[in-house]
């Protein structure tokens, strides 16, 4: 990224730029006014009170001895020089000549008391006064420069006094304010429109790419944002392009062992008929149980992939679970009896209609009976009921086996449990196990 891309950078400017600005507020200020202002720029000639002392010193030298009429027309000429300035002489006499302007409070003929009472005047609260004599000698008489002490002081800047600098400083306070608010507003913005395009999700179950129109550090947080919006589309490309090719392989390989195991089960079927020995029906009954067990384990293989690419036909409508529970019963009756088992049926007379598709609910079943079969033949007892909790009619199926946790020897990939949960989600249903080692109880219900 380059350096003037930079947020820092921008930022760092406006810094400068107020730090720059804030010294000069004040010349700016004041600057044009001086220029514009007459009486400020001539109120500057009269600042350096040393020189106006070093100037009349030496016109009071110049004028050594001059006569009266040299005198008053030197006189004239400074006073123009100096307009703001009161200007008079006194001759050796003491007699008071010209004076620029006329003034009442100057005496026309000087005594000595005079002279102290004048110099008390012009010490203090009095204007600046400058006294010199004439060639530098008193017997020709003095010379006197006076101005207000007000344009002898500096060029003062009152603040408070100045209601348009406060003005001045406080617009210029707001702009660095207002810049600022603007800068970090746009970048709010941006964050905010990030934050927005990371949380939403797209058609595709991924947040939607963002555009990058600067190359600054949220624009390069914005670049790595949709680098890996693109990976994980990648990613999700690859992953369905496996799943398809993973179901695929499935249902090729359930379709495939199907044709072995049914030559499998005939030549099991023809050995039947043939004179063998206890060990070879032994080893018969094996091959028939696993060929089962083999056919089984495909089926489900080939259901779970159906179910999973939803290919698998659901068609629910009303259903009395009462008479579908009986009527599943009866179909696996002779296996529990075959096995061993006590089956214990509580089912009540009046209907229960759930809105279910009555050949996926079968399926269910037969998977869980299979597995009390499977998993549960040492308790040799399976209970069906059902009955009323939290307002809901619950079906039960209970065993007193060792539990889910305990270890089998046909215990497999809990495919028909995968089954079981597919179906009975899809179908708007839910389900619960409890297990333990004294057994196992099921729940299904209708979800809230």
């Amino acid at each position: 990224m380059k350096i003037r891309n930079s947020l820092l950078t921008k930022y760092l400017l406006i810094i400068s730029a107020a730090l720059v600005l804030w010294p000069i507020v004040l010349p700016v200020y004041y600057l044009p006014k001086s220029f514009l202002d007459k009486d400020s720029k001539e109120k500057i000639i009269y600042m350096d009170t040393q020189e106006l002392e070093r100037m009349w010193q030496r016109e009071a030298e110049k004028l050594d001895g001059a006569t009266s009429d040299k005198i008053d027309k030197r006189l004239r000429a400074l006073k123009k020089q100096y307009s703001k300035a009161m200007i008079f002489w006194v001759d050796g006499s003491g007699k008071t000549k010209q004076m620029l302007p006329n003034q009442r409070n100057i005496p026309n003929q000087w005594t000595i008391q005079e002279s102290v009472q004048f110099m008390k005047k012009s010490v203090g609260t009095g204007p600046f006064t400058i006294v010199a004599y004439i060639g530098g000698d008193s017997d020709q008489g003095f010379m006197v420069f006076q101005v207000p002490h007000s344009l002898t002081d500096p060029l003062s800047i009152s603040v408070n006094e100045d209601v348009y600098l406060l003005l001045y400083g406080f617009l210029v306070f707001v702009l660095f304010l207002f810049i600022s608010w603007l800068f970090f507003s746009k970048i709010r913005r941006r964050l905010v429109q990030l934050q927005t395009a990371m949380t939403e999700v797209g058609v595709t179950g991924l947040p939607n790419k963002v555009t990058v129109m600067r190359l600054d550090e949220i624009g390069q947080l914005g670049i790595s944002f949709n680098h890996m919006i693109d990976e994980l589309t990648k990613s999700r490309n690859r992953e369905q392009e496996e799943e398809v090719l993973r179901k695929q392989l499935i249902a090729n390989i359930s379709h495939d062992l199907r044709t072995p195991l049914t030559t499998i089960r005939g030549h099991a079927y023809s050995l039947k008929k043939e004179s063998l020995s206890l060990k070879g029906q032994e080893s018969l009954y094996l091959i028939e149980s696993k060929v089962d067990m083999l056919s089984r384990l495909l089926d489900n293989l080939l259901a779970y992939t159906l179910l999973s690419a939803g290919k698998y036909t659901m068609e629910r409508k009303m259903t009395d679970m009462v008479r579908l529970l009986r009527s599943s019963l009866a179909s696996w009756y002779p296996v529990f009896e075959k096995e061993g088992f006590e089956v214990n049926v509580r089912l009540p007379d009046q209907v229960l209609i759930w809105n279910i598709d009555p050949q996926w609910f079968t399926r269910v079943l037969d998977n869980l009976f299979q597995n009390v079969v499977r998993h549960a033949k040492t308790g040799r007892y399976i209970s069906v009921h059902t009955e009323e909790q939290d307002e809901k009619n619950v079906i039960i199926i209970e065993d007193k086996g060792p539990g889910m946790n305990a270890g089998s020897q046909e215990k497999g990939a809990e495919i028909g449990l995968s089954i079981v949960s597919l179906m009975l989600k899809e179908m708007n249903l839910d389900w619960k196990i409890e297990s333990s080692s004294s057994g196992t109880r099921i729940y299904v219900f209708e979800k809230s």
